[in-house]
């Protein structure tokens, strides 16, 4: 059986080596085989928006914008409904391969066998 990593990140550029660390982890994850799927919730739901990633920096840091990327190649990037709803998000808002879904899908996945889930 092979384990899923779910990361849920929460926070936005107020809290930013937490917001980086949800990435790296996942983008790490991915890059390694395993399957992943990236939460967006609060003000990390910005960074599904284009632009949004490559305009945050972190010293020291991968940019953020490559590990979205990654992610995005190799797994999945979900937006909390809720939390695009009060950004005014739509999934053409969203970068490409990015979706909208709200919190009966995370717990869906959250409760499959062999998921571990981290919440940043």
């Amino acid at each position: 059986m092979t384990r899923e990593l779910l990361v849920k990140v929460t926070c936005g550029p107020e809290a930013p080596e937490r917001l980086n660390q949800g990435f790296t982890v996942a983008a790490t994850a991915a890059a390694s085989g395993v399957p992943v799927s990236l939460w967006l919730t609060g003000d990390a739901a910005w960074m599904a928006v284009p632009g949004r990633a490559a305009s945050f920096d972190l010293p020291f840091a991968t940019p953020l914008a490559e590990l979205l990327d990654a992610v995005l190649a190799l797994g999945s990037v979900t937006v909390c409904g809720q939390c695009a709803a009060r950004r005014a998000l739509g999934e053409g808002d969203l970068v490409e391969g990015a979706r909208i879904a709200g919190a009966a899908v995370f717990v869906e996945e959250a409760l499959r066998d062999g998921v571990q889930a981290l919440v940043y």
